[in-house]
């Protein structure tokens, strides 16, 4: 039977061997390396959880990929490392527009996740940092009337400069009040509800959509519609 050493995050034992019942491969990165959710059994509480494990770069994933997690005797640590278990992350049902730059894209999926969970505090300040690493690029680095160091570092305020002199859609205005001009609110006191929260998600995903989903579908609508001409 397959096994799998880890820690057991449902009884807390420390370096405990799991009977691996199932797998199911999820995911393909860099063309070679499979990433899996496995269900396991502790064997010292005897309760289930599943976890997620990626194929190791030193480990023989060919061989691996031939007989399958289960398909090993004995245990699968030196052809996968263990990267969590499935957890109340995993029903988040908002996920980050297409486009966005990575770093943007973590702190989106964070804030969801968050929010899923009923943190609506901690999403909201992912969420915040979304639009803040957005709209930071599209300051003038020159001194600019309006736009003094205050302007700069709050969020709220600099949002309304973008708004007042062209640099962000107005129909985008309105959803804008749910970052406060002065940031002063739940991302500081701890006070903002679930509907504040979403209000924010609200704002953050059309921004980011103006900004880098629609540009970048556009872009790749004219590249096909000139392929296509240049095949004629």
């Amino acid at each position: 039977m397959s096994e799998l050493v880890t820690d057991c995050p449902r009884c807390g034992a420390r370096s405990i061997t799991f009977d691996v019942l199932s797998e199911i491969v999820v995911e393909r990165q860099y063309n070679w390396q499979n990433w899996y959710e496995a269900f396991t059994v502790c064997r010292h509480c005897h309760k289930s959880t599943v976890f997620v494990l990626s194929e190791r770069h030193d480990g023989d994933y060919n061989a691996l990929h031939r007989v399958g997690l289960l398909g090993v005797d004995g245990s699968i640590n030196s052809f996968v490392s263990v990267e969590r278990h499935i957890s109340l992350r995993d029903v988040a049902n908002v996920s980050a527009p297409e486009y966005v730059p990575e770093d943007i894209e973590a702190a989106f999926d964070e804030g969801a996740v968050c929010l899923t969970v009923g943190c609506p505090n901690a999403a909201s300040t992912m969420f915040r940092l979304c639009v803040d690493l957005a709209t930071q690029p599209l300051l003038p680095e020159e001194s600019v009337d309006g736009l003094n160091a205050t302007v700069r570092r709050s969020l709220g305020l600099r949002l309304k400069w973008l708004f007042d002199n062209g640099h962000l859609p107005e129909a985008l205005r309105d959803l804008s009040t749910a970052v406060k001009e002065d940031g002063n609110d739940g991302a500081h006191r701890g006070s903002l509800s679930t509907e504040d929260a979403e209000d924010l998600l609200d704002f953050t995903e059309a921004l980011l959509e103006r900004m880098f989903t629609e540009p970048e579908r556009l872009r790749l609508a004219k590249q096909r519609r000139d392929e296509r001409r240049a095949s004629d």
